[in-house]
């Protein structure tokens, strides 16, 4: 490996930061840290993630949203200390790494299918079995 990107590596495992998995397509709430004189506030940026570009730790990602019928993005590093926080709000199901196609849609067009994401319910079953493996092992 480059001794380049080690050094990037290490700055990375040395900033700490947690990440959420998204891609293009997620609905992104972004918390950022802005500095009005003295004090310092967070405001948060909700939109629809339209590009990631991963560069380690130059890595930045595109957030589109619609404010007042204006279209507005932000490109945010990925590992900048003004973000405070990343929150996946939604998944979304599509076919390409970029989404600039996104800024002619319009209303209903923009639209993007939400991922459904499925988890497995315990059955009455292996419920019971649970119950009598901790009864066995109370008895022993």
């Amino acid at each position: 490996m480059d001794v380049i990107k080690k050094f990037e590596q290490q700055q990375i495992k040395d900033l700490n930061k947690e990440i959420p998995d998204f891609r293009p397509g997620d609905t992104l709430k972004v918390g950022v840290k802005i500095i009005e004189g003295k004090t310092e506030r967070l405001q948060s940026f909700q939109g629809l993630c339209i590009a990631r570009s991963s560069d380690s730790i130059n890595s930045t990602f595109t957030v589109r949203k619609i404010s007042n019928g204006e279209g507005v993005e932000r490109k945010f590093p990925l590992y900048s200390p003004k973000i405070a926080s990343i929150e996946v709000t939604k998944r979304g199901i599509v076919r390409r790494a970029k989404l600039y196609y996104m800024r002619k849609l319009r209303g209903k067009a923009a639209r993007i299918k939400e991922k459904k994401e499925f988890f497995k319910k315990p059955t009455a079953k292996s419920k019971n079995t649970d119950a009598n493996n901790t009864e066995s092992n109370k008895k022993d």
